[in-house]
C-alpha cells in the first residue's frame, strides 16, 4: 500500500473530525463512530484471520457503542463507559473463538489480533470526549491542538527520508504545530509548552505507524487498507482526550 494514500485518507478523516467539532458533539460522535465502524469491519481483513465478518461486526459495534456512550456520559467521567464497551467486545471475541471449536486455523492470532482491534476501536470515543471538553467559548482547544500536531506529522511522513531522520523531524514539526495551534487560541489559555507536548505525542504515534506501513507488503484487500489508514486516527482519540484533561485548563 502506498504511503501517500494512507496519509491522505488519515488526513481526510482527521479534518472531518475537527470540522465536525465546530458543529456539535453529536456530529463528532457520528463521524467518529463511522470511522470506528470502518476500522472494525476492516481490521480482520487487515490481519487476514478467519471469521472476518463476525469478528469485524463485533469490533465495529464496540467502537460505535463507545462513541455513543461518550456523547451521553456524565461531564465528570466522559469515558466512564469505555472499559465496559471494551470488556463486552473482548468477551464476545473469546466466545466466537470458543464456538469455532478447537483445532481451528489461526485461532491464537485471531484472538489476540481482534482483542487489539476492540481496544483500538473503542479508543476512538476519545475524540467525542475531547470535544465535550470545550471551554465556555465553545472552542475544543485540546482537540484542535492535538489534531494540528497529527496533521503536521502526516505531512512529514510523506517526505522520503530514512527513519532516523524522518521520525525526530516529524515529532519536532508536530510539537511546533501544536504550539502554534495553542498560540492561535489565546482564549483557551493553553501554555505553549503544553500545546507542544500534545502535538509531539500525536506526531510520535504517526511516525511509528509510518515505520509499520513501510515494513509491510502491499495489502490487496480494500477494507484492510482503509482500516490501516484510519486506525491510527481512531486510536489517537483517547490519547488526545487524556492529554487535554491534563494540559488544557
Amino acid at each position: 500500500m502506498k504511503l501517500w494514500s494512507v496519509a491522505v485518507l488519515a488526513a481526510a478523516a482527521l479534518i472531518c473530525i475537527v470540522g465536525a467539532s465546530y458543529w456539535s458533539v453529536a456530529a463528532v460522535a457520528v463521524v467518529t463512530g463511522i470511522f470506528c465502524v470502518v476500522v472494525g469491519i476492516g481490521w480482520p481483513h487487515l490481519l487476514d484471520v478467519p471469521a472476518k465478518k463476525t469478528q469485524g461486526a463485533v469490533l465495529a459495534l464496540a467502537g460505535a457503542a463507545a462513541c455513543a456512550a461518550a456523547m451521553v456520559a456524565p461531564p465528570t467521567a466522559l469515558l466512564t463507559w469505555l472499559p465496559a464497551a471494551a470488556a463486552v467486545g473482548v468477551g464476545v471475541i473469546f466466545l466466537i473463538q470458543l464456538l469455532r471449536g478447537t483445532g481451528q486455523a489461526h485461532r491464537l492470532e485471531s484472538t489476540i489480533g481482534n482483542i487489539a482491534g476492540v481496544l483500538l476501536t473503542v479508543m476512538g470515543s476519545g475524540w467525542v470526549a475531547a470535544d465535550r471538553l470545550a471551554g465556555a467559548d465553545g472552542s475544543p482547544a485540546g482537540l484542535t491542538i492535538g489534531a494540528a500536531g497529527i496533521l503536521a506529522a502526516l505531512a512529514v511522513s510523506l517526505i522520503p527520508l530514512p527513519d532516523r531522520i524522518a521520525a525526530p523531524l516529524g515529532v519536532a514539526v508536530g510539537a511546533l504545530a501544536g504550539a502554534l495551534a495553542g498560540v492561535l487560541q489565546p482564549e483557551a489559555g493553553v501554555h505553549a509548552a503544553a500545546a507542544a507536548l500534545m502535538g509531539a505525542a500525536g506526531a510520535a504515534v504517526v511516525m511509528a505507524v509510518r515505520r509499520l506501513i513501510l515494513s509491510r507488503e502491499d495489502i490487496p484487500n480494500r477494507r484492510g487498507r482503509l482500516a490501516l489508514a484510519l486506525a491510527p486516527i481512531v486510536a489517537l482519540g483517547s490519547v488526545v482526550y487524556f492529554l487535554a484533561t491534563l494540559l488544557v485548563p
